[in-house]
């Protein structure tokens, strides 16, 4: 494998990727616009093992060219060989191939680039930023068995904030009804955000509350995962402005802006 893929493939090849094949066994449409895929794993994880928040590139024809996107794992199950992948349906060749995928479909996948690691001394909360791309991810965090019963602050930028759960309020709201959010409301405080001004809103919200929430916290974690402008603009305010040490930032940007 990896032949064909452009110098994506002959990059990460050279960086000793892992290349793994996965067949789809079922699909779920959890909303209208959210799909979830149930895949087997091609002896992947038995390779691997598994980590909170953990991803793998897929990769997708596009026009005759291939396209590799990140996609994090959900419910992988090493002993089982599987697990499920959901999907943020928009435009593009991921999502297209997401709506079309049926049980007997394959696509290739390497390993590489993810990685997690629980920062010492253990959080006393976790402020998480993020939105229905990286709501996987978060799921995947909020049930970590590595951070126990820690609590955390989330900010959810998605729809418009027409309609659910008011703006400020918990929940998704609005276009979001419905997505499979894995949030402990006991210990999870969930912000609905609007998507607005091409997530200028979300960074000026997170800018505004974070700082005073900071103030009570011993040892925070703080995990970005939004479009990669917004991230880039969250996690530079989060470490030199509000001086939170680089190796208690987790940033990752997952889409990208057009």
């Amino acid at each position: 494998m990896g032949q064909g893929r452009g110098w994506e493939g002959a990059v990460l090849k050279l960086m000793r990727a892992k290349d793994f094949t996965f067949t789809v066994t079922g699909v779920e449409d959890v909303t209208p616009h959210y799909r979830r895929l149930r895949l087997t794993d091609g002896g992947m994880l038995a390779v691997t093992g598994v980590h909170p928040t953990m991803w793998v590139r897929l990769w997708f024809d596009n026009a005759g060219k291939p396209h590799q996107r990140g996609y994090t794992l959900v419910d992988p199950d090493p002993a089982a060989g599987t697990f499920a992948m959901e999907f943020a349906l928009h435009d593009g060749c991921a999502s297209d191939w997401a709506r079309a995928a049926k049980p007997g479909d394959t696509i290739e996948a390497t390993v590489q680039g993810t990685g997690f690691e629980v920062p010492r001394p253990l959080p006393s909360r976790v402020f998480a930023v993020a939105d229905p791309a990286s709501l996987p991810a978060l799921n995947s965090l909020l049930g970590a068995d590595a951070l126990g019963s820690v609590p955390a602050t989330v900010w959810f930028e998605g729809g418009t904030g027409a309609g659910g759960a008011d703006e400020g309020g918990t929940g998704a709201g609005g276009a979001d009804e419905g997505l499979p959010f894995r949030a402990d409301p006991e210990r999870h405080e969930v912000r609905a955000v609007a998507r607005r001004d091409a997530g200028a809103h979300l960074v000026a919200r997170v800018k505004e509350e974070l700082p005073e929430l900071l103030r009570d916290v011993s040892e925070p974690f703080v995990w970005i995962a939004c479009d990669t402008a917004t991230t880039r603009a969250l996690s530079s305010y989060v470490r030199k402005e509000l001086g939170v040490p680089k190796q208690r930032v987790n940033a990752l940007g997952y889409w990208r802006a057009t």
